[in-house]
């Protein structure tokens, strides 16, 4: 089956046509990967946006989420969890709390510790963000067979792991 050549085929041949010498083969998957990577985030950023959410945020408000009640965590977790540093969790943080999405607060039992928890409104919002996401995602996979998809999954793991 002959595939049409696409925007990375066409770049791959050229190379190729100017220097024969280099293998760019590994343009073929690089390429694509980032190309997918940009349309795939335009889809899911656009979600995140119908909820007044950014990337960002839409990401503090779910690592609160999958904490279980009573969806809270300190600052230096939600960084951790989220793989961005304090100075950047602060700014995120001071949005959602300005929205009334969030709240910090002592925590229980520590009264020098601060966390960060869901207020309603934030439960709210995430689990009404994550639904639509979570249909979002389900539509953008569809593409794909499910055999294709369950091969793919186990590849990139192995492949992400190699960096993480």
């Amino acid at each position: 089956m002959a595939m049409n050549p696409d925007h990375v085929s066409r770049i791959q041949s050229e190379w190729a046509r100017e220097r024969p010498d280099l293998d760019v083969s590994p343009q073929g998957l690089i390429g694509r990967l980032h190309r997918l990577a940009g349309h795939l985030t335009e889809e899911l950023v656009a979600v995140y946006a119908h909820h007044g959410l950014g990337e960002g945020e839409f990401d503090v408000l779910a690592t609160l989420r999958r904490a279980g009640a009573p969806y809270e965590r300190a600052p230096g977790e939600l960084a951790e969890h989220t793989m961005v540093t304090t100075g950047a969790m602060t700014k995120r943080i001071d949005r959602l709390a300005s929205a009334g999405l969030v709240e910090r607060r002592a925590a229980v039992g520590d009264g020098r510790r601060r966390i960060v928890a869901l207020t309603p409104p934030g439960l709210r919002t995430i689990d009404a963000a994550f639904t639509d996401h979570m249909a979002n995602e389900h539509r953008l996979v569809a593409a794909l067979s499910p055999a294709d998809r369950a091969a793919l999954e186990p590849i990139l793991t192995r492949w992400l792991e190699h960096y993480e």
